[in-house]
């Protein structure tokens, strides 16, 4: 590979040309992973990084299916083309952020099942376990491939049944309840692992800052707009509160674009019928908004 300049597909755009230490410096990091598009001088056709000989270790091989527009014409073009509009140098941004590969209706049917589940108490362990493991194996981090979620139902099956059982008991019982919901947010970050590993995880939040959240936004609906900003700083606490990972965690989402986007969501979702849709139309660009780098 020496000598060698590499493209690189972003979002299905290329970008390069980067030199061999820069382009396996972003291997290193997780930037470029198995299933990214890559170019290079001598390549027939853009292929997933996974399938160039000497990139990745064996293992399981990434997709096969390259999406179109990305052609040996289009790489050679851009390699023969020169100055700063040709080279992007620095992270490979778009490339660490993570992606769901949601589809719209079992999307929404996870969401009514996970949701009667809950409604019926002695179920929602089981509910949410199934919602968990079916959502974490469709999310796509750079550099993590085969994402899981390893939690069983009854390992704190009783934290599930308490959360809305103690709602009943006056003034104490939401404390109780944020308390509980705590302890399943610290069980589901634990319990998720890459390639049949559970990763060192763990969420480091505190119980009084978790509370203080749910108060301020609450508080913030009051003002019709203001609850967006809210929800988009609890993001970037909540992400900042995950150790353990080698690479930091970070939410990118601003209160305008969250706002904006719910607009949308509810106007289209009194339709009724695009209601599958526009929920994954919304649950795909939150996750797209976190990032690891």
């Amino acid at each position: 590979m020496t000598d060698r300049s590499w493209f690189v597909a972003i979002e299905g755009k290329p970008a390069g040309p980067y030199p061999d230490q820069q382009f396996l410096g972003f291997i290193a990091s997780g930037s470029v992973d198995r299933n990214t598009l890559v170019w290079t001088e001598g390549m027939s056709a853009w292929q997933r990084a996974g399938y160039v000989p000497g990139l990745f270790a064996p293992s399981q091989p990434p997709s096969v299916v390259a999406p179109p527009g990305l052609d040996q014409q289009q790489g050679r073009g851009l390699a023969a083309r020169s100055g700063p509009v040709a080279t992007q140098q620095g992270p490979i941004d778009a490339g660490n952020r993570l992606e769901a590969n949601f589809n719209a209706l079992p999307l929404f049917g996870r969401y009514l099942l996970y949701a009667i589940g809950t409604a019926l108490i002695v179920t929602a362990p089981w509910a949410a376990t199934s919602a968990y493991r079916w959502m974490v194996a469709r999310i796509r981090v750079p550099g993590r491939p085969n994402l899981a979620f390893e939690g069983k139902a009854g390992d704190i099956w009783w934290a599930f049944v308490l959360i809305p059982l103690s709602l009943v008991v006056p003034f104490v019982g939401i404390f109780l309840s944020f308390f509980f919901s705590l302890l399943t947010i610290r069980w589901v970050v634990k319990n998720i692992s890459s390639e049949g590993r559970l990763l060192p995880l763990s969420f480091t939040g505190g119980y009084w800052v978790f509370l203080g959240w749910y108060i301020l936004l609450a508080l913030s609906m009051i003002t019709i707009i203001g609850w967006a900003w809210v929800l988009a700083a609890w993001t970037r606490w909540f992400c900042r509160n995950i150790a353990g990972a080698t690479r930091t965690i970070s939410f990118t989402g601003t209160g305008w674009q969250i706002l904006w986007r719910t607009w949308v969501l509810s106007l289209v979702c009194s339709l009724i019928i695009p209601i599958p849709w526009m929920m994954r139309w919304y649950a795909r660009w939150y996750v797209s908004q976190v990032t690891v780098g």
